[in-house]
């Protein structure tokens, strides 16, 4: 029985639920086998497009997958992820990597050759064979006992250079393997150097091949510290331009900016923005194990649309070839008309233009294939994959819903990311409202002579002011009402509609974390309430 959902978060055991996750991952794949697959093998879907899933395409951990041209960084994000080196890593300035390396978890530390690895049926590597030996041989696991790795794995991919040599050297479609791995997994990391922004002929035919899986990509910008804040905003600005002209998506792509080794920063001055940018990226990627029934359920979807639409089209080029005279004559008309023939299709069926497979590669697929050997449309076999996307994938779903609120939110541990989540050194530890969390004086107390300045002209009564006068001074920080108002809740301890000395100097003090650009706490934190107010604020509570 599968059981990805079960192994993911280092095979953690996890009471309850094993029924409810046993259910969702065998459904997924009896729906590809007993639904999807008929209609793929009968109209030669793996021919021209994707080969069959597997067992191990199932149950295999959330995998991420770095694509960069040389020396962006790739290897030394991995060593900085997992905090070790792993087998047949190799850094320097130039392009030192030059196999694909799977990097997972294993008892002992070793490498795995690629004729070896594509026969391992635990695997999800074995229809990699059909790229021959000259990929093969540049292919590789390597494996080692690491924590980071018991929840995902990690492809480093050969450092992209500019020109057709780089191409041709190969030996093997570098495009075609990648929109395999692209096709297969969870995060798709493009990174960036920024001092090197300019994108080469193979890496913009390399980011053209992950076409149809958009939502998988992050981009980096690494070794941001090297350049200045005024230089930063250029890279930034030159890297997003050159980006638009490759990826053809009206949305734009989320950008983490950041120097991600475990070396000093040169430059420190946008030391916030880079912690802040590593704590969004270490979240993004966290989250793979928690979101991977999902990732292979959108997959599947994405994969059936795109099944039933080579079926019209296959079944249709079946229909209008001649039975005896002129057939080669008429290929290669229909091939030449294949555009003509999407939109037919589009209209006559009412499909999405986005679920056809591209153009001219179809055409050049279509050259060496026989069309009287092509089946003829079968409605049974769409009914039962319309069937399959109407229903059943809905009621999976809602059982990967129910899994997910049953079940106990999976992380990724280890490595860099135990570095970022408690502790002094942990994202956003003692800056504005958890600033003083720790200090036995009352924060506010540094600044309080300056409040109590502005608070003693407002015409306090009885040691307090009303909400009118504290209104024309909080209002000056020309923040929406909205904010100052759950300020006012905050800072009013003892809910009299007036403020004292101490909870208008606490008004002031949160005014000044949001001009900071913090988020004011939900409820406010003890270290925070007023010493004169401590004990009635807490008995309250």
């Amino acid at each position: 029985m599968f059981s990805w959902l079960g192994k993911q978060g280092g095979g953690r055991e996890r009471s309850g639920g094993t029924d409810l996750v046993q259910t969702v991952t065998g459904g997924l794949r009896d729906l590809y086998l007993r639904k999807l697959l008929p209609l793929e093998e009968h109209y030669r879907f793996h021919e021209f497009h994707s080969p069959a899933l597997e067992e191990a395409d199932f149950e295999n951990k959330p995998m991420v997958l770095l694509v960069g041209q040389y020396s962006t960084g790739k290897t030394t994000f991995i060593r900085y992820l997992l905090e070790q080196d792993f087998p047949g890593m190799r850094i320097g300035p130039e392009p030192t990597t030059d196999s694909f390396i799977a990097v997972m978890y294993g008892e002992t530390e070793g490498n795995v050759p690629g004729n070896a690895l594509v026969v391992d049926p635990k695997k999800p590597f074995r229809k990699l064979s059909r790229f021959g030996n000259a990929f093969l041989n540049r292919f590789m696991c390597s494996q080692l006992p690491n924590e980071v790795l018991k929840s995902i794995s990690i492809i480093d991919s050969p450092g992209i250079l500019s020109g057709e040599k780089q191409r041709i050297s190969r030996g093997y479609d570098f495009c075609q393997v990648l929109q395999w791995f692209a096709e297969r997994v969870d995060r798709i990391i493009l990174l960036f150097d920024a001092h090197k922004l300019d994108i080469s002929d193979e890496f913009s035919e390399a980011i053209k091949s992950f076409r149809g899986q958009d939502d998988k990509i992050r981009v980096v910008l690494n070794k941001a510290d090297q350049v200045d804040t005024q230089q930063l905003m250029r890279v930034y600005g030159a890297l997003m331009w050159s980006l638009g002209k490759v990826i053809d998506t009206p949305e734009v792509l989320r950008v983490y900016i950041g120097s991600f080794w475990a070396h000093p920063l040169r430059n420190t001055e946008n030391r916030r923005l880079f912690e802040a940018e590593a704590q969004d990226l270490f979240k993004d990627i966290q989250s793979l194990p928690q979101k991977a029934a999902v990732r292979k359920l959108n997959d599947l979807i994405k994969r059936a649309r795109l099944a039933k639409v080579h079926a019209y089209i296959i079944s249709y080029l079946k229909k209008e070839m001649p039975s005896v005279f002129g057939k080669e004559n008429k290929k290669k008309e229909l091939i030449n008309r294949l555009p003509e023939i999407y939109i037919q299709l589009q209209r006559e069926y009412h499909i999405s233009a986005g679920d056809f497979p591209e153009v001219k590669k179809m055409q050049e697929l279509l050259e060496n294939c026989d069309f009287t050997k092509f089946h003829s449309l079968k409605p049974k076999l769409i009914e039962t994959v319309d069937n399959m996307l109407a229903n059943k994938i809905a009621s999976l779903m809602n059982l990967i819903r129910q899994e997910e609120s049953n079940m106990p939110t999976e992380m990724v541990h280890g490595g860099a990311f135990d570095g970022t989540m408690a502790g002094p050194f942990g994202h956003g530890y003692g800056e504005g409202a958890k600033e003083g969390a720790d200090e036995d004086e009352w924060v506010v107390a540094k600044d309080k002579p300056a409040y109590d300045e502005i608070f003693y002209t407002l015409s306090p009564i009885n040691g307090k002011i009303s909400g009118i006068s504290a209104k024309k001074e909080m209002v000056t920080s020309k923040l929406p009402n909205s904010v100052l108002g759950k300020i006012w809740k905050l800072a009013d301890c003892d809910g009299d509609g007036m403020l004292d000395d101490e909870e208008f100097a606490l008004a002031k003090h949160l005014i000044k974390i949001k001009l900071d650009g913090y988020e004011l706490p939900g409820t406010l934190p003890s270290h925070l309430v007023p010493p004169s107010h401590r004990k009635p604020f807490q008995t309250a509570e």
